[in-house]
């Protein structure tokens, strides 16, 4: 098999067979090649991680293969490859998305064939977004795996489903059509015969872009992508979401497509636009620390909600990867990218154990809780692991990049670094009560009678398994993270040094 095989069968194998769904396919074999759809973007996602170190690289992307689309008149080709920054989040996009798929499987969802045919088309976008290197696929791979999340969570969520998939709906779409708009100025300033962003990068770099430009399209490209990442103040379309969402796709959403918005400031705002980023940095970095990690830090604290808290807990730690982003740094940068991957993975951990924990309660509300650890040890020692990871604790990934953005932002905002670094006092007070309130606090009234019309039990294999997956991912990461940040730095370094030290002056692009 070619390299390039891998990660094209990444993308079409969930796509493919949700296609044969779609058409028709027999129910009981669906459900038996489900398994295997979802298992080959996460085993394709660890082969490439392996293999990435010895392949050759051009352009800093390993991997890269071209396929014509009968649109090159258009500059529109599909390009896959990956470079350091998109590859561990192709990996965690496979583990993450086998995660979810399992859970899937195994839940009592209703019009399952329909269920499970969404979810692999979300899957399969989401591969795509990450190993796509033109610009063009990788805004449509994310628009294909956005569509099934408002479908699955108007028809198969919880409370408040159909205001929520509207909210969604009407912020997401305002989001993407912002990025659309800062993406297409891009490649029409910069002159380039192509969407690739090698060749847009090679372009801007010859022909350069004026300050002016370079503040605008950045703008349109923060606020686009902030509010696909949920940026405070417009950020109320997430805890609504993910609290309706069904687990699998909150896991899938907050867990790796949210991540589409940092990862596109980071692989093509920060490098084609130094001028632009430099102009909003402070801004960005303010409403990060400020908002999402302070005030909405303080609005988890008040939730009573288990998914409503885990959900204002993704809003809050997005604001430490803004704060990242906004140092404009190598350092800066890669914090991110590590964040982004642990917070993939333990945010999916945690909106997964809160199912199962609602299974054996009747309930996500914490005060009709309480005790839980004596009829599920096991769901206890997961959740305690997840919480601990979210919080930041040494020996898992968050940590890793947590830690590696505070390095970046001391030297450029050490007050907003202070201030952020209280985020993990405010973690720590939400994460830990939770803990308490539903595990090891006094049995509620609530769930006594609960537990009169039917005992709770342990997590069973089909729980145990996707949650094992992803808190291994975690400790592996968080004791080796040298496994990502040496193709990370190298890939970092090459393109941000010259975009982000030695930007193009106005009289240097006038010149031009």
């Amino acid at each position: 098999m070619q390299n390039f095989d891998i990660l094209l069968l990444a993308i079409l194998s969930p796509l493919v067979l949700a296609l044969a769904m779609a058409l028709g396919l027999p129910s009981g074999l669906a459900k038996k090649l489900a398994y295997v759809a979802f298992a080959i973007p996460a085993l394709a996602g660890i082969c490439v991680w392996y293999r990435f170190g010895g392949a050759p690289l051009e352009g800093s992307y390993a991997f890269l293969t071209t396929y014509n689309t009968g649109l090159s008149q258009l500059g529109i080709t599909l390009k896959l490859g990956l470079n350091g920054i998109s590859l561990p989040l192709f990996v965690m996009a496979g583990i993450v998305g086998f995660a979810a798929g399992l859970y899937a499987l195994q839940s009592a969802a209703e019009r399952m064939g329909t269920y499970i045919m969404l979810l692999l088309i979300m899957q399969g976008g989401l591969m795509g977004v990450f190993a796509s290197v033109d610009v063009f696929f990788f805004y449509f791979f994310h628009e294909l795996a956005l569509i099934p999340t408002f479908i699955m969570v108007g028809v198969w969520g919880g409370r408040d489903r159909n205001y929520a998939a509207m909210k969604m709906t009407i912020y997401l779409t305002v989001g993407a059509m912002l990025s659309l708009i800062g993406l297409i100025a891009i490649y029409y300033k910069s002159g380039a015969a192509s969407f690739d962003m090698i060749t847009l990068r090679a372009a801007v770099l010859e022909q350069g872009l004026s300050t002016l430009a370079q503040q605008n399209i950045f703008g349109l490209l923060m606020f686009g992508f902030g509010i696909l990442v949920s940026l405070w103040p417009l950020h109320t379309w997430a805890p609504l979401g993910y609290g309706a969402a069904p687990s699998s796709v909150a896991m899938l959403h907050a867990g790796v497509l949210k991540k589409f918005g940092l990862y596109g400031l980071i692989q093509i705002a920060l490098p084609l636009l130094p001028q632009g980023a430099a102009h909003w940095a402070l801004i960005l970095a303010t409403l990060g620390v400020v908002g999402n990690v302070l005030i909405i830090g303080f609005v988890t604290m008040a939730q009573r909600d288990l998914k409503q808290l885990i959900g204002f807990s993704s809003v809050m730690h997005m604001g430490y990867a803004f704060l990242g982003v906004a140092c404009l740094s190598v350092v800066g940068a890669g914090g991110v990218v590590l964040m982004m991957v642990a917070h993939g993975l333990s945010v999916a951990l945690l909106f997964m154990l809160s199912t199962s924990i609602y299974h054996r309660t009747q309930s996500f509300d914490l005060d009709e809780m309480g005790g839980l650890v004596k009829h599920a040890p096991v769901l206890s020692a997961f959740f305690v692991a997840g919480t601990m990871a979210s919080i930041g604790l040494p020996g898992f990934a968050n940590f890793w990049g947590e830690l590696t953005i505070f390095v970046a932002a001391w030297q450029v905002f050490p007050l907003l670094t202070i201030i952020a670094i209280a985020g993990v006092i405010i973690s720590a007070i939400y994460g830990l009560r939770a803990t308490a309130k539903v595990f090891f606090g006094p049995q509620s009234e609530a769930f006594d009678k609960v537990l009169e019309e039917k005992p709770a039990v342990d997590l069973t294999w089909a729980e145990k398994f996707p949650a094992l997956i992803l808190l291994a991912t975690l400790l592996v990461l968080g004791f080796w993270p040298k496994s990502v940040t040496t193709a990370l730095d190298a890939s970092l370094s090459e393109i941000y040094p010259t975009a982000l030290s030695n930007p193009a002056s106005d009289a240097e692009v006038a010149q031009k």
